[in-house]
């Protein structure tokens, strides 16, 4: 063997080795890479985010629209006490006024015929409508006579008979009457201080 041939076997040989050692390495990559992929594909999966139901917060209770109406439960004039909440799942109105008061006799006619005209509908956030008339009298017989006279006909009739020392009346910061809130279905006031036409254009926007 000459020198030229020795020195095309040792080329030949180191070239072997090379590309042997250069295809190990490549495999070794192949295999961390794969290990890699795999390895973040677990980590994706215990990532990946959580859905919390949170509770819905509660509606704060006040006099403004969008609380919750303060709840009320007062007796009617046979002595049976009606709660305001028992009236959930309908649109109601929460009326002040008295037998006394002339601008909530001249105001009654039109309550009444809302009352009967959308008693029974229904509506975005209720089923029915009615009234939840809070008096200011202090005289039983007169309250008695101008809910017969001006035809109330809704069951929900209260009173303290305390005039304008009312409970009630207090809790709702009532400085005038008539004055009155328009709750829907959830006891979640919507309108304030609705007259005349007003409070069934009210009611026609919640159907």
């Amino acid at each position: 063997m000459n020198v030229f041939d020795f020195f095309l076997l040792f080329i030949t040989k180191e070239f072997n080795m090379r590309t042997k050692m250069k295809l190990s390495v490549l495999t070794i990559f192949m295999v961390l890479t794969i290990l890699s992929c795999k390895s973040g594909s677990s980590d994706t999966n215990k990532n990946e985010p959580v859905t919390v139901h949170k509770k819905t917060e509660s509606v704060p209770v006040g006099l403004n629209i969008g609380n919750k109406a303060p709840d009320l439960e007062y007796n009617s004039p046979d002595g049976t006490p009606l709660k305001l909440s028992s009236l959930k799942g309908k649109i109601v109105l929460i009326d002040f006024w008295a037998a006394w008061c002339p601008p909530c006799r001249i105001e009654n006619p039109n309550i009444v015929s809302t009352y009967h005209k959308y008693k029974e509908q229904k509506f975005k956030n209720g089923n029915g409508f009615t009234v939840y008339s809070v008096s200011l009298d202090q005289n039983k017989a007169q309250w008695l006579d101008a809910i017969e006279k001006d035809g109330l006909e809704w069951e929900y009739h209260v009173s303290d008979l305390r005039g304008w020392q009312s409970v009630p009346a207090a809790m709702y910061q009532v400085r005038s009457i008539p004055s009155n809130w328009l709750i829907d279905g959830d006891g979640i006031i919507i309108a304030t201080n609705l007259r005349s036409e007003a409070l069934g254009m009210a009611l026609e926007g919640l159907k």
